[in-house]
């Protein structure tokens, strides 16, 4: 087939590409690289089957193709944060291109949605029948409330126009090309050992999260996209929590540091809880994730000592 991937130059959508090119699709990687990075696609340079196009999605896409898998939004809160009106702008308007795009087509259209659209949770795990407790109004609100919109507009373009839809909740996912600077926990906590200087902790280091291997959640979605029909939102994440205090220690580990770790205050509606319920996930899609924090952490160093 040939796949338009938005998002393809970001930590994820790159991944996403490698994959499919791998099993012999050809590919359009569409990023408009507000964050992506043109160096996580450069490895592929000279294959014939992917084709790159600079391009942001709040401006609509005339292309064909065989099915669309949308990734693109910035998905730290730095990065979603230091545009706000442009991260809700892309997972709104980006999502109604993108959906008018599969209903011209008549193609399959992915949604990589996100754990945020639970918000600061007041139940844990989180299933997805949870309709979450989230702030309309927060410095984090651009993001949660447009991949929730996003959500609406999935499931409303389906109702309404029969788009074929696949939605995935992604719960925290890591490894190799995620942005030394984006601000997301283990990135930050294995770039700051691996320099040498002090482990930032937000709060006091108990609140909780889950983490997933970048393969183990590329694996899922890619199986969620050959589920013959749609089966409404679908939890894709690592069930084993961990306190951030304890993954501190997880990165001090992997990389023999000898770095302290600090408290510093704990921002503006950071969720207390983190952990999907991904019973769905087993049953429909016969996964969960293989790979364990320890093993994923040391790629993830891995990768990092060569880049910084």
């Amino acid at each position: 087939m040939r796949i338009l991937v938005t998002g393809a130059a970001g930590f994820l959508g790159s991944h996403l590409v490698d994959r499919l090119l791998e099993k012999g699709h050809e590919v359009l990687a569409v990023d408009n690289f507000f964050t992506g990075s043109k160096k996580n696609l450069a490895h592929q340079t000279g294959n014939n089957n992917l084709e790159v196009l600079r391009h942001d999605i709040t401006f609509p896409l005339f292309v064909e193709v065989d099915q669309i898998y949308n990734l693109a939004s910035p998905a730290s809160p730095i990065n979603y944060q230091r545009d706000p009106v442009q991260t809700l702008k892309t997972n709104v308007v980006g999502a109604v291109n993108m959906l008018g795009l599969a209903k011209r087509l008549g193609v399959r259209i992915f949604q990589a949605s996100t754990s945020e659209v639970y918000g600061d949770p007041k139940i844990s795990p989180q299933d997805e029948n949870y309709w979450g407790n989230v702030n309309p109004i927060g410095v984090r609100s651009c993001y949660d409330e447009g991949k929730r919109a996003a959500e609406t507009l999935f499931f409303d373009y389906k109702r309404q126009h029969g788009v074929d839809i696949r939605v995935a909740r992604i719960f925290n996912t890591y490894g190799p090309r995620m942005a030394a600077d984006d601000g997301r926990v283990v990135s930050n906590f294995i770039v700051q050992a691996l320099r040498g200087e002090d482990l930032t902790i937000y709060g006091d280091g108990n609140q909780t999260r889950s983490f997933c291997y970048q393969s183990d959640l590329i694996e899922a979605i890619l199986r969620l996209m050959e589920l013959p029909e749609e089966s409404g939102p679908t939890n894709l994440g690592n069930q084993t929590e961990i306190t951030v205090a304890e993954l501190a220690n997880v990165v001090l580990r992997a990389t023999g540091s000898n770095s302290k770790v600090v408290s510093r205050p704990l921002p503006s509606d950071d969720p207390s809880q983190r952990r999907p319920d991904i019973s769905k996930a087993k049953s429909t899609l016969d996964w969960e994730p293989q790979v364990s924090l320890e093993e994923g952490i040391a790629l993830t160093v891995d990768y990092f000592k060569r880049v910084i």
